[in-house]
């Protein structure tokens, strides 16, 4: 794949669902309604599409319990000290005056899909003809034993940004020399594969830079493999030798509970102890996607590949890491090549526009060091019942620093696309 720049992007990823010519006629009671729960990568960008290539003629309203979005995917960077928090945190401002979308920031606590309306935690209620439904992940605090979301204040997960990523990052700028860290991490399936693995990458940079080559950063993993497993030891042992030890269950037994308190983490192997904890629990769709019944007993919600629309209720879409996405991975760049695919159809729907076959894109960047960025991707497509790979790259060991040089380059103009396309 070649460098990405702000406006390719806007082209790839099934793009092709934009500036599709739409008929004027409206429905005879008015506008018919789109509401969007949640504002990432998946529900933003399904917003944005479904308003903009309606022309106006959707009416589309986007809940999120936040003024403001920070994005998961680059939000190691921060805890790396390759971006300010401010770079990483977004507006839905745009989103409500170039394009009309009704922005609710506030909970939404129930689905009432017989009615078709959302009711807010505040008791208000909103109507929809076709819903969004891309809540993200809810952690599953009792799959570490010993952990809670009040231990989280202390042991931080940061796998939802915001202050918890701030708070891992206060708590990386304050270990000294000769302490480790230890970091859980999650079991199959969880938001952002690769994502552990370079946030243990910027740990590593962040007390190298300071000079405390003696600290290390322990992970002990619940899975036997991880996403780019080979480029990533590669990367430590050049750049940090000694500095990140990882151990899988076959090496430690099995994590058999923790001790936020004393900084203890218990295996099969042996009892690690850390002066800084981050534990990543097992993960499961957002809440409110249970509570609609969309779920199966994955904890996560099964779509139709061809259009992203619930299995369950044919007026709900799923896309994002709520959904079960076949072989595409829970990602940011995912979840926005889903959203295209949904406003498309949903735009089919209650407009008649023409729908196209389903395409999907995915590509995951990684920093390890400095100028040194490793990436995983594929397209996709309806297949087997399922979205299925059509074509995939991985990076590879011993690659030219010019390469590994231009992934970084690469990744910065996507995170810049992305969120251009997401927030307008």
């Amino acid at each position: 794949m070649t460098g990405l720049t702000r406006r390719q992007f806007g082209l790839f990823a099934g793009a092709s669902a934009a500036a599709l010519s739409l008929p004027t006629y409206l429905r005879a009671q008015g506008k018919p309604r789109v509401v969007v729960i949640g504002g990432g990568a998946g529900g933003a960008t399904a917003a944005r599409y479904i308003a903009k290539d309606s022309d106006g003629a959707i009416d589309v309203t986007l809940i999120d319990d936040s003024e403001m979005f920070t994005t998961c995917f680059f939000s190691n960077l921060y805890v790396g000290g390759y971006r300010s928090f401010e770079s990483i945190t977004h507006s839905y401002d745009t989103l409500q005056s170039s394009y009309g979308i009704t922005k609710v920031t506030g909970r939404a606590s129930s689905v009432d899909r017989a009615a078709k309306t959302v009711t807010m935690a505040d008791g208000s209620s909103i109507p929809y003809d076709r819903l969004v439904v891309s809540p993200g992940i809810d952690l599953i605090w009792d799959s570490v034993a010993g952990y809670s979301e009040e231990l989280s204040e202390i042991a931080p997960h940061a796998w939802k940004a915001g202050p918890q990523t701030q708070l891992l990052k206060a708590k990386l700028d304050a270990i000294e020399n000769g302490q480790q860290i230890l970091m859980v991490a999650p079991p199959n399936p969880y938001r952002c594969p690769p994502g552990p693995y370079e946030r243990a990458s910027m740990m590593a940079h962040v007390l190298k830079e300071k000079g405390l080559t003696d600290a290390k950063v322990i992970i002990l993993d619940p899975k036997p493999k991880f996403s780019k497993q080979g480029v990533f030891q590669e990367g430590w042992e050049k750049y940090y030798p000694g500095m990140i030890e990882w151990y899988g269950p076959d090496v430690h037994g099995g994590i058999e509970g923790i001790d936020v308190n004393a900084g203890t983490v218990e295996t099969g192997l042996d009892t690690f102890k850390g002066a800084m904890m981050n534990v990543i629990p097992a993960q499961k769709a957002g809440e409110i996607a249970a509570s609609a019944g969309l779920t199966d007993d994955s904890g996560f919600c099964p779509i139709d590949a061809a259009s992203m629309r619930s299995t369950v209720d044919e007026a709900i879409f799923v896309i994002g890491d709520a959904c079960i996405a076949g072989d595409m991975p829970k990602s940011g760049f995912s979840a926005n090549s889903q959203a295209k695919v949904a406003s498309m159809n949903i735009r089919g729907d209650l407009v008649g526009s023409k729908v196209f076959p389903a395409k999907y894109a995915n590509t995951c960047w990684s920093l390890i060091e400095t100028g040194d960025a490793i990436k995983v991707g594929a397209q996709y497509a309806p297949g087997d019942g399922k979205i299925a790979s059509t074509q995939s790259f991985i990076s590879q060991m011993n690659e030219e620093d010019a390469l590994r040089k231009a992934n970084y380059e690469e990744s910065v103009g996507w995170y810049a696309g992305i969120t251009a396309d997401m927030f307008g």
